[in-house]
Order: C-alpha cells, then sequence, then structure tokens
C-alpha cells in the first residue's frame, strides 16, 4: 500500500522543501495544499482518516507546515480535534523548519555540555527557531535566557512560550556589547537564531567569557551570528568553546526531519511535535 502524506501549508503556495524532504524519507505520494485555514482543513483530513481503515490508516498521514507558526498551530488544534477514537492518522508539526531546526541545535549543544541548572542564552530568540530552541532548553532543565534587541519584544517571546509549553523563560534586552556581555555572563551555552548576516556575538566577548562552554548559530548568511564562528562547524573547539555552525546544526536537522517522515507510517496515533521531535534529535546526535 502506498504510503500518503497529506502536506498542509498555511501559505499560499505549499513548500517544495518539504515536500522532496519527505519524498526522500519514502512517502510515495505527497498530497500537496496551500492557503488552509482552520476553516477548510477539516475536509483535507476527513479524506485521508475515512479512506482507510484499521490497520492501513498508518499509511496515510499528515504534515503541517508553512512560515505563519501562530497560524499553523491553530491548523493542528483543529486537525487533532477532528479525530475520534481510533479514527486517526500520525501528524507532524514543524513550521518554517522550527522544530526540527531547533531541536538539531539544542541536541547537539547538550551534548556537549550539560545545561540542567546552568544558564542558557538564546540570542534574538523571538523568532519561531529561537522560541522553539528557548522551550528546548528549557524542557531540558537549563535557566533560558532570551534576548531581543527590545525587551518587549523578548518579554512577548517570554509569555508565548509560557502560553505555549507552560515553561518559565527570562527576557532581556541585548543590543550592544555591554548588554550583550551581561547577558552572557555566567551562561555555559549560547546559541544565536538572529536573522541572517546580523552578528550578534562579537569574537572578543565570548573569548573573553569564562563561563561559556558551547556555542550554537543557525545563520548560514555571512557575517555569522557569532563572530569567527565557520557554518561548518560541527564541534570543534576553538579558544576552549565548542563551536556549532548552521551546516554542522543543519545536517542533524535534515536527518531528524527524515526520520520524523519515516515515522510518521509506522503507527496512525503519532504526534511527532517540539516535545517528540526534540527526543528523536537526540537519538540520533
Amino acid at each position: 500500500m502506498k504510503k500518503i502524506l497529506l502536506q498542509l501549508d498555511c501559505d499560499p503556495l505549499a513548500s517544495v522543501f518539504d515536500a522532496v524532504t519527505a519524498y526522500d524519507a519514502g512517502a510515495d505520494v505527497i498530497l500537496q495544499y496551500g492557503n488552509v485555514t482552520t476553516e477548510n482543513v477539516v475536509d483535507l483530513v476527513y479524506g485521508v482518516m475515512f479512506t482507510r481503515g484499521g490497520d492501513k490508516l498508518k499509511y496515510s498521514a499528515i504534515f503541517i507546515g508553512g512560515s505563519n507558526v501562530s497560524r499553523a498551530s491553530e491548523i493542528l488544534d483543529v486537525v487533532k480535534k477532528t479525530f475520534f477514537g481510533n479514527v486517526r492518522n500520525s501528524v507532524m508539526f514543524d513550521p518554517s523548519g522550527c522544530n526540527t531546526t531547533a531541536a538539531a541545535a539544542v541536541a547537539k549543544m547538550t551534548k556537549a555540555c550539560d545545561v540542567k541548572g546552568q544558564k542558557v542564552v538564546v540570542l534574538a530568540g523571538t523568532g519561531p527557531v529561537g522560541q522553539r530552541a528557548a522551550a528546548m532548553f528549557a524542557m531540558e532543565g537549563a535557566k533560558v535566557v532570551v534576548t531581543s534587541r527590545k525587551l518587549e519584544k523578548a518579554q512577548a517571546a517570554a509569555e508565548e512560550i509560557k502560553a505555549t509549553f507552560g515553561l518559565e523563560v527570562q527576557p532581556f534586552a541585548a543590543f550592544d556589547d555591554e548588554s550583550t556581555t551581561e547577558a552572557l555572563k555566567g551562561a555555559v551555552a549560547a546559541l544565536c537564531t538572529g536573522a541572517p548576516g546580523v552578528t550578534l556575538i562579537r569574537e572578543p566577548l565570548w573569548k573573553a567569557n569564562p563561563s561559556l562552554k558551547v556555542l550554537g548559530d543557525v545563520n548560514a548568511v555571512p557575517p555569522m551570528g557569532v563572530e569567527g564562528m565557520k557554518s561548518s562547524y560541527n564541534g570543534e573547539v576553538i579558544e576552549g568553546k565548542v563551536m556549532f555552525g548552521s551546516m554542522g546544526i543543519g545536517g542533524l536537522k535534515m536527518r531528524v526531519h527524515r526520520t520524523c517522515i519515516e515515522r510518521l507510517f509506522e503507527r496512525n496515533d503519532a504526534l511527532f511535535d517540539a516535545q517528540s521531535i526534540l527526543e528523536i534529535a537526540k537519538e540520533l546526535s
């Protein structure tokens, strides 16, 4: 029986990246839909729920993506409410690659350094990847600080993390060398999740920080978020710090993404969200 993936995307055009990754992970057929909303998603889900029964339900699965994580989250809520009893399909939630990217970064960094009870800083952590990474570090027992250039944005991100995951993180404004140094004071790990081409930690700052053990950067566009970082770094030790660049993190991200798609078809009731995707990343790292 063919493995069919229903790809639900809240953007006008469904992501080609997500489709190619799904094919590489073993999906036989991908049904792509863009402009998916909470109003039109139910009938699409019915199409995979009611066409196969019993053990054959596992051969139809759902992927929820798009660039707007909030809208995608609303779609996920409707999808889950559409299921009943054993009439359901496995679902993966990864809009903007937020869960797989964050999980890969956190898995690599926590393997290199025990963060339980320790301070971890997610710089420019107000976007989808930053918020998910902050939540995942908190899941691992870290005392997480989320920064933004404006305190109000950091506070809004902290409130969103609290509302979504029930986890507390500390907001902090980091907008220059002095404030960034203060944010990193006492931290064992720092992850940069800012806009492409924006340096967040200058090289003298991280080199002079005695507590920092591991640095991560998801930015692939020069200049890097961590000055002196190379995108190819995958655990190299520089000046006593373990470094992970975007390619080092991205390699694991792709393995995690493909593994999740493969496992969608092993059962009909799996949900791959932040927590479960992090566990897979830790398993594969």
